[in-house]
C-alpha cells in the first residue's frame, strides 16, 4: 500500500438532485479529482509536463466500482481519502473512501493505467517508472 492523501470537497447545491442529496456521478467526478491530487500532492508533476515521460497524458480509468452507505447533502464537506492499493505493472488501483468526518459516505475503486500519446496519435500504456513508485511510497 502507498500512502493516503486527503482530498476535501465542499458539496454545493448543484451537486444535489431534487431530494437534495448528492447525484451520484459526482462521487465519481470527485473521486478523479482526488486521483489527480493524490500524485501532485506526491509531490509529482502534471502528468502533461511530466519531462522524464514525454507523450505523458496521464492516467486513464479503465474500470471503476462504487459502493455506496449512506448520502450526503448540501453544505456538507467530504474528505476523500486515496491511495493506491495495488501496483501492477502497467496499471494499478486507487482506493477512495468518501468520509464525512467519522461516518463513511462510500468507497471507490479505480483501475487506471499510466499512458503515453504515440506519433500515430493512439494511446499506449508502459510500465510506470520506479520514480513514480517511489514517490508514492
Amino acid at each position: 500500500m502507498s500512502k493516503t492523501i486527503i482530498h476535501r470537497v465542499a458539496v454545493t447545491f448543484g451537486d444535489c438532485d431534487p431530494a437534495g442529496i448528492v447525484f451520484f456521478p459526482n462521487f465519481s467526478r470527485w473521486m478523479d479529482a482526488a486521483s489527480h491530487n493524490y500524485f501532485m500532492q506526491c509531490g509529482l508533476p502534471p502528468w502533461h509536463s511530466m519531462a522524464e515521460l514525454p507523450g505523458c497524458i496521464g492516467c486513464p480509468l479503465l474500470e471503476i466500482h462504487t459502493r455506496f452507505v449512506t448520502s450526503a447533502t448540501y453544505g456538507e464537506h467530504l474528505d476523500i481519502e486515496t491511495q493506491v492499493e495495488e501496483w501492477r505493472g502497467k496499471v494499478f488501483v486507487q482506493r477512495h473512501r468518501v468520509m464525512r468526518g467519522d461516518t463513511l459516505i462510500c468507497e471507490g475503486r479505480e483501475t487506471r493505467a499510466l499512458c503515453v500519446k504515440q506519433e500515430s496519435g493512439r494511446l499506449k500504456a508502459i510500465p510506470v517508472p520506479q520514480f513514480i513508485l517511489d514517490a508514492c511510497a
